[in-house]
């Protein structure tokens, strides 16, 4: 256990990787804590409103992004440079991705219900950092041996077939498995094997035709749904906060 720990996680060519990792992870954390303060109006903690605009915090996160990008690229991997540029690189990330809702819909939807989406990449961002931190690389490059590696052909082979994989995942509608599946290649042929959702490309292309098929994809999803919809709604109510009820409402729309 040892030995793995220093090999996959303390490792100095990996210790900038756990900084920027944790410093992601802080980050959105801290970032939640003070706009949900914010929010409540408790707290010293105000919005950042210099002429009368509102600053939002994914601004100094891209500032912080490039900085340690850059500085990154530039110091290596060693030296306090690195280690230095993946803390802000880690603390920009977290705050860009915190405001990912916003960028995505190029809209003030933080407290909305379409807000859910920065925790939700936050969330699956962190997981896959963790992922790779513990010695899985992306598509499964990571499951060849000493003498695989040095072949070049099975090493194409390994990551093409595996990419594919995840690929017919994310046509079945199946993002969040087809992402995973990147890193874990079980869990993209998992994805790829099984029923497609309902509203993915897939489905329409070749389940149009197939009542049977259409039909129980549908059940499936309505069952998976039902079972993890509430469980992750309050998880991410309990990080991110819950969404404010006026903008659902203005959502709907009128009835």
């Amino acid at each position: 256990m040892g030995h793995w720990w220093y090999r996959n996680i303390l490792e100095p060519g990996k210790l900038p990787l756990l900084l920027a990792l944790l410093s992601f992870v802080l980050s959105f954390l801290i970032t939640r804590v003070i706009t949900r303060l914010i929010r409540a109006g408790r707290g010293p903690f105000k919005n950042v409103t210099p002429g009368g605009m509102h600053i939002h915090h994914v601004v100094p996160g891209v500032i912080l992004v490039i900085i340690g990008g850059f500085g990154a690229v530039s110091s290596g991997r060693q030296g306090f440079g690195a280690l230095l540029s993946a803390v802000l690189f880690g603390i920009g990330a977290g705050l860009v991705l915190d405001e990912f809702a916003l960028i995505l819909h190029l809209d003030d939807v933080y407290w909305s219900e379409d807000g859910r989406k920065s925790v939700e990449i936050v969330v699956l961002t962190a997981a896959l950092v963790a992922l790779m931190l513990g010695g899985f690389l992306p598509f499964g490059v990571n499951d060849l041996t000493p003498e695989e590696r040095q072949s070049r052909g099975v090493v194409v082979m390994n990551m093409a077939g595996n990419f594919f994989l995840a690929l017919i995942a994310l046509w079945k509608g199946k993002t969040r498995t087809a992402i995973f599946g990147t890193v874990v290649p079980f869990v993209a042929l998992i994805g790829a094997v099984r029923l497609a959702r309902p509203t993915s490309p897939y489905a329409k292309r070749f389940y149009t035709n197939r009542p049977k098929a259409r039909a129980k994809a549908g059940l499936r999803a309505f069952h998976h749904d039902r079972r993890w919809a509430s469980p992750r709604r309050r998880f991410e109510n309990f990080i991110g906060g819950t969404p404010d009820p006026e903008r659902i409402s203005l959502e709907k729309g009128p009835d």
